[in-house]
């Protein structure tokens, strides 16, 4: 028999975003979609931001690598 909690956490898994092959962050799912969790330097002006999805999340991400802070 399983714990609830041990099924809430897989509902709650993060997914790593990468850009370049090298990971500078998490998404986590939340009640306003995605939220951005940064684990590398160049990620961090978006850190705690929401997406309504992993792909907006990874492009933000790839634009705040860039410089481009126009996202």
């Amino acid at each position: 028999m399983q714990e609830p909690s041990l099924k809430t956490a897989e509902k709650i898994r993060p997914t790593v975003i990468e850009v370049g092959g090298e990971p500078l962050g998490v998404v986590v799912p939340d009640a306003e979609g995605y939220r951005f969790l940064a684990v590398k330097l160049p990620a961090f002006p978006i850190d705690g931001q929401h997406f309504p999805s992993i792909e907006t999340a990874h492009f933000a991400v790839s634009q705040a690598v860039r410089g481009d802070q126009a996202i």
